[in-house]
């Protein structure tokens, strides 16, 4: 058995591979947040497909806090239900479903919303000047992450992945790139880290000890002035004792420059963090090839894979990387008769 598809116990939960499909935006929400069929086609998909973990693409915790008019939301109750009926049916293929909690800051672009920043500074010139994100509204932000990690419970998501990376609002505050405050949310590390800090508090009051928490962090900004890998593991050892369980590393998004993307280009950075923090890890990065995620398992560089393009483009990804990897892997009964054979 390979330890791509060896099982692991995270708590209470098992997970029957170490794949994870990373959260990936649909835009296909209505204008009010609501998931829609295709999203059910979308997730139910993967898990017929033998993925592990499922991450549900960024989830808004509020209105303001979606990237467009068409992202899915979690800031009410009429949510839940169209979200429960997509986890109980990837839970019942096999698949353990999380969410990414969610808010865009300044690169909010649904309609009609007051966008909000660490500083009032634009992501680029395409994007509205943010608004300076006041005291009073920190604390409403909380409270919305709070709040959607309570209605994650009654949705029935298996894990709660807190986003702080891609240049949205968490990522926002912990960059010095855009935060520029000079009040206790800005300046050192330690106040850079306070609203993460703050916000994973409050998610932890309701998503109790026995629940996963992942943290989902931009490790490299690739500007000067910017974050780099050991600056994320010194903010992530200043919060970890929230109750951070797993970090989710990505990159970039928090200015506009594009990274030098190639196979795995990311991995390096999940290493430096594992190492400086002790947490389990998920890595990736444009990962296509099964001998290399097992390569990055089996030499301890990152405890989980995930993957991003490759699920998209083909959904039964795991069932062939079972096969290349000399590994049996349950099949869908349906389609037993198409499995690999050597």
């Amino acid at each position: 058995m390979s330890k791509l598809f060896s099982s692991v116990t995270i708590k209470n939960t098992e997970l029957k591979n170490r794949i994870v499909m990373a959260p990936m935006c649909m835009y296909s929400a209505d204008n009010e947040g609501n998931a829609k069929d295709w999203h059910y086609l979308h997730y139910t998909s993967r898990a017929v497909g033998g993925t592990g973990l499922i991450i549900q693409e960024a989830t808004a915790v509020e209105s303001r806090g979606r990237i467009s008019s068409n992202d899915l939301g979690i800031w009410d109750d009429s949510h839940i239900e169209e979200l429960k009926r997509i986890v109980d049916a990837c839970k019942a293929h096999g698949a353990k479903m999380g969410i990414q909690l969610a808010h865009a800051g300044r690169k909010c672009e649904a309609e009609n919303e007051r966008i909000i920043a660490p500083s009032a500074i634009a992501f680029s010139d395409e994007y509205r000047i943010p608004a300076e994100i006041t005291k009073e509204e920190i604390k409403e932000v909380i409270q919305a992450f709070r709040d959607a990690a309570e209605r994650s419970i009654k949705v029935g998501y298996d894990f709660v992945e807190v986003h702080g990376a891609h240049g949205y609002l968490i990522n926002e505050f912990l960059s010095p790139l855009t935060n520029k405050r000079t009040d206790e949310y800005g300046g050192s590390k330690e106040n850079r880290a306070r609203f993460l800090k703050e916000v994973l508090h409050a998610v932890r009051e309701v998503w109790t000890a026995d629940r996963t928490l992942l943290l989902r962090v931009s490790a490299e900004d690739y500007a000067e002035g910017g974050n780099h890998p050991e600056d994320l593991a010194d903010l992530i050892n200043l919060v970890k004792e929230e109750g951070v369980d797993i970090v989710d590393v990505s990159s970039g998004g928090v200015v506009n420059v594009a990274p030098k993307a190639f196979q795995g280009y990311q991995v390096k950075f999940a290493e430096v963090i594992r190492e400086k923090t002790n947490l389990p890890v998920i890595a990736g990065g444009l990962i296509v090839e099964p001998h290399m995620a097992e390569e990055i398992l089996q030499n301890d560089r990152a405890d989980f894979i995930f993957f991003g393009r490759e699920l998209l483009r083909n959904p039964y990804w795991p069932l062939y990387a079972a096969y290349e990897l000399h590994s049996e892997t349950e099949w869908p009964e349906q389609y037993e008769r198409a499995k690999f054979r050597k």
